[in-house]
């Protein structure tokens, strides 16, 4: 469980539980995107495309990085990380440090400037990748490995929800810090 630096953010985050419970949390026989098996789906896309979602997300997710120095850019793997990197992005530029986002692509562009990682100019620079939830942190560390080839500096993986089925543990191997706003526990499920 994880409590947010001030008590409005943590009603934000209270907010943002029952509105995943209420609303992204589907019952029944589902396969994930790494393959495994679950009798319970959270569609964080609901909300984080919902506008009464969206801006509880961009300043939860923000003071979630926010001990993360240094810092210029956030974003992930599209589709999932594309409108989290957004939400905190807007909301960061309330603040004396704001942040831009960027998209990674699935596989290079064959076409253009053939690029993989759009938006922010990220060479050279410290970087969080962003996700809406994770099982097995494939999906962020594909993104981490894309950054890297582009000459980022990817230092955190955050998300929303953390299943806790592995994810952690594999995005820790890679040297990076892990953080999440809503874990399983809070939301009471079991990890499967």
């Amino acid at each position: 469980m994880t409590v947010s630096s001030t008590p409005e953010l943590e009603a934000d985050r209270q907010y943002l539980i029952a509105l995943i419970e209420d609303e992204a949390v589907f019952h029944g026989d589902f396969t994930l995107s790494s393959g495994k098996q679950a009798t319970y789906y959270v569609d964080m896309r609901k909300l984080t495309l919902d506008h009464r979602a969206a801006p509880a997300i961009g300043r939860i997710m923000l003071d979630l990085i926010r001990g993360v120095d240094d810092i210029v850019a956030v974003g992930g793997l599209t589709l999932g990380a594309d409108p989290i990197a957004n939400a905190i992005m807007h909301e960061s530029s309330r603040t004396h440090r704001p942040l831009d986002a960027f998209v990674v692509r699935k596989e290079p562009k064959d076409h253009g400037r053939g690029r993989q990682v759009e938006g922010a100019d990220v060479a050279g620079k410290r970087v969080v990748v962003v996700e809406d939830t994770s099982t097995t942190g494939q999906s962020a560390l594909k993104a981490v490995e894309a950054l890297r080839r582009e000459g980022a500096e990817p230092v955190a993986v955050a998300v929303i929800v953390d299943r806790k089925t592995g994810a952690q543990a594999a995005v820790e191997a890679e040297g990076l810090v892990w953080l999440a706003a809503v874990d399983l526990d809070d939301l009471g499920l079991d990890a499967q």
